[in-house]
């Protein structure tokens, strides 16, 4: 089989994770573009993997028969980086979020619809055992009509964490803070266990902390789906670590969650077990980006390869962005904001 060209565009943190996780996948892609506005973290990254070229445009890989683009740049350029490289035919992965408002993203899934290439959006903790686990109990109807469910995210940013960066932390370029940088893989896990639409949105969002920042580190939001379930979420930074993230649904027989990376499951009748995320394949990088990188990875590249459809695709990758602006503008209108039931691209399969 003919491997696939693949093209790392942007070289910075979190790119040592993409390393070892094309290291791990050799054998369906080969790494030939590395790229970054810095040409040395191009170098650097591109020095890991044979015959693999450092640029700093992404633009001058276009015309070189590139399979598969990665895009872990800045939010706010997400947009633009993916319609011209799939309006290039080429298939792309972005990083969370798929964009920083609703109408670039849903610029993207026109282009990629218009174009029959592949867009997808990395949202790996859905892949980790446990929450694969407990949505199968949930889609099974075990648990009954789902009542309510929360997220809790309490963890630390210090002044560091922005420091290096001239996008972190701000609205123009980021889109936000806690909500679409840390807790969105939260409430895109809790809106994919539901399995429904939102019906309305309301929240709050504050700076309590970080005087250096017009962002927010603290934000709480009631959520009402259209099965009924009310969503509970609070995130903020402005506690003294990184404590294990909750998460939590329950339903008219039981309950289920996730602490961290161990899931539980609480069904009346039968006795409480757990499931503990065991994956062979360690990938080095931050504690919570977790392991399940390559899974989501080697799943996209799997369906480029067979042209099958892409689980977590431009739509899908929509619904948690599309929450977290909905809580934003409830918190700038100090009110409830209702939305329409095909906004987010309809039914939730």
């Amino acid at each position: 089989m003919k491997k696939l060209r693949v093209c790392m565009i942007g070289c910075g943190r979190i790119s040592e994770m993409y390393a070892q996780v094309f290291k791990e996948l050799s054998d369906l892609a080969e790494v030939v573009y590395a790229v970054d506005t810095d040409l040395n973290k191009a170098k650097t990254f591109a020095e890991q993997f044979n015959g693999c070229k450092a640029i700093n445009d992404y633009r001058q890989c276009m015309g070189d028969s590139i399979d598969v683009a990665h895009i872990a740049t800045p939010h706010y350029s997400h947009h633009e980086i993916a319609i011209e490289l799939m309006k290039n035919k080429i298939h792309v992965l972005t990083e969370k979020p798929i964009a920083i408002n609703i109408p670039n993203a849903d610029r993207m899934i026109s282009a990629a619809e218009e174009m029959g290439i592949k867009l997808g959006v990395i949202f790996q903790t859905r892949y980790a055992k446990g929450c694969t686990h407990i949505k199968n109990i949930i889609d099974s109807g075990k648990l009954g009509k789902i009542n309510c469910a929360r997220s809790y995210l309490s963890w630390s940013r210090d002044k560091s964490y922005y420091a290096d960066s001239d996008w972190k932390g701000t609205w123009e370029k980021e889109g936000g803070g806690v909500l679409i940088d840390q807790a969105i893989h939260s409430i895109d896990r809790i809106q994919w266990l539901v399995g429904s639409d939102v019906e309305w949105v309301e929240g709050n969002i504050s700076n309590r902390n970080h005087e250096y920042l017009k962002v927010e580190d603290t934000a709480e939001a009631l959520v009402k789906f259209r099965n009924g379930c009310l969503y509970h979420l609070y995130a903020t930074n402005c506690f003294g670590y990184d404590a294990p993230i909750e998460l939590e649904v329950v339903g008219e027989y039981g309950k289920v969650g996730m602490k961290q990376d161990l899931a539980w499951v609480d069904i009346d009748g039968e006795e409480y077990y757990e499931i503990i995320e065991e994956n062979d394949e360690v990938i080095p990088g931050k504690a919570y980006w977790g392991n399940t990188h390559i899974t989501q990875i080697r799943d996209f590249y799997t369906s480029v390869i067979n042209n099958s459809p892409v689980k977590i695709d431009g739509r899908e990758g929509k619904r948690a962005l599309d929450i977290i602006l909905s809580i934003y503008e409830s918190s700038i209108k100090n009110k409830r904001i209702y939305k329409d039931i095909m906004e987010i691209g309809g039914n939730h399969d």
